[in-house]
């Protein structure tokens, strides 16, 4: 048996997509193992979203050339993200490297290893094969309580500091069926809970089905008990949608709605195609058909040319909203994208500075929302053992993890829990 090593960073979808790698190459004869020393294939499922993250990559392979002396045998391979952007610069900073696969092009592994033995240098794929992928990879060799299910890849929205649309390329859609035969293969293996994955997943339109109704057809699969839905584009937010989450009882009241910046200058600027108070209205629509749907969002600050009156706009939409949770980050240029050659890049120290200040909003909104939650009654999905001893851990039906004293054999079921207490990353309850 070979060994297989897969370091994944970034999305959802990546770890999605390692997953299917880990199963295709299954009956290569490799398996998994938790380290890369002494593996036969490594493979880094890159992500191309931040700077930071891609110079990361450069740095693990500097490492994994070290291994690989010692381990002569080893492939290395570069996938994901950063294996389409740079596929070639790759190869030309670190010839390591046996194999790049551009995330469109990963079901090529097994033909691309066997290259390997008849050819010098590396062997790289990064075409953009329409959804092909996925008629070429097995059925789910396993599955947890909570499983990710890609139903769409790539994104026309072409936001000018993104390079999704380059990396993943256009929106494409799988058929439905295809996505409920693999919905009712992970229910199958002990999936409760399907997380459709996408780009830009609310921009699905599989022969003429729309997200809503993929979640509806989706609920009726025996044995799921939940589905969300990551991450959505606020133009893409249809009628149907909004009201399958007051229609869909499990279809779960939390959605992540990016929203990137409260100032219009700076949307406009990042071609998000919609206003401040678009975003705004679409959330009392939302939330007059849910109205207790927890939001979550993402925020870049410091985007080339915001002011500070542009940054107190972002301040203010963030108290309008009230947010569950959120992510934000400081602005970083992505080589190729349109916002990369803007003028009026903002200074390192600013961004810091702005940052600083909207993350402690956010974390204050977000633990008074998980304060709100004390003394509550509410339905948590058991997901694996806690780290303390006798306690297991499980999800609220707004994400948060919540740790309760109870015998393992809860794990794949729902049960109510009155929650006590919050710590700084989870709740704490009891078996109601």
């Amino acid at each position: 048996m070979k060994k297989l090593f897969v370091k994944t960073y970034g999305c959802q979808m990546n770890a999605y997509d390692s997953a299917k790698m880990a199963d295709l190459l299954a009956p290569l004869g490799y398996a998994a193992t938790d380290v890369p020393e002494g593996a036969d294939l490594v493979i880094l499922n890159t992500c191309h979203i931040r700077e930071k993250a891609a110079e990361k990559v450069y740095s693990e392979l500097g490492r994994l050339k070290q291994l690989k002396r010692e381990n002569s045998g080893m492939l290395i391979a570069v996938a994901g993200c950063v294996a389409q952007a740079e596929g070639a610069e790759i190869v030309a900073r670190q010839p390591a490297v046996d194999l790049v696969v551009g995330p469109q092009s990963y079901h090529r592994l097994p033909e691309m290893i066997a290259r390997t033995a008849r050819q010098s240098g590396a062997a790289l794929e990064t075409d953009f094969p329409a959804l092909e992928k996925f008629d070429s990879i097995p059925a789910p060799s396993s599955s947890g309580v909570s499983a990710f299910l890609t139903v769409q890849e790539g994104c026309d929205k072409f936001c000018t500091f993104c390079v999704v649309p380059y990396t993943r390329g256009s929106e494409q859609s799988r058929p439905p069926q295809a996505i409920l035969a693999e919905a009712r293969q992970l229910a199958d293996k002990g999936a409760r809970e399907i997380v459709l994955l996408g780009q830009n997943v609310n921009a699905y339109d599989g022969d003429g089905w729309s997200l809503a109704k993929l979640c509806e057809a989706i609920a009726e699969i025996e044995g799921v008990a939940r589905i969300r839905y990551t991450t959505s584009h606020p133009r893409d937010m249809g009628d149907d949608l909004i009201l399958a989450h007051r229609d869909n009882p499990k279809l779960m009241p939390y959605l992540h709605l990016p929203v990137q910046s409260g100032s219009d200058a700076v949307l406009e600027a990042m071609n998000r195609q919609h206003k401040a108070d678009d975003y705004r209205r679409l959330v009392d629509r939302i939330r007059q058909q849910r109205p207790d749907i927890a939001m979550t969002s993402d925020f870049i600050v410091g985007f080339p040319g915001e002011s500070d009156a542009d940054f107190d706009a972002t301040v203010r939409l963030v108290r309008d909203i009230g947010y569950a949770t959120a992510f934000s980050f400081k602005y970083s240029k992505r080589p190729g994208t349109p916002a990369s050659t803007l003028r009026k890049q903002i200074p390192e120290d600013v961004k810091a500075a702005r940052l600083d200040v909207l993350q402690k909003l956010l974390l204050a909104q977000q633990y008074a929302f998980d304060d709100s939650q004390i003394g509550r009654i509410v339905p948590v999905l058991f997901e694996k053992p806690a780290r303390d001893a006798g306690q297991i851990m499980g999800r609220t039906p707004y994400l948060q993890p919540v740790h309760v004293t109870a015998r393992g054999e809860l794990v794949g079921q729902v049960a109510d829990v009155r929650v006590t207490r919050r710590t700084a990353n989870s709740l704490h309850g009891v078996l109601a």
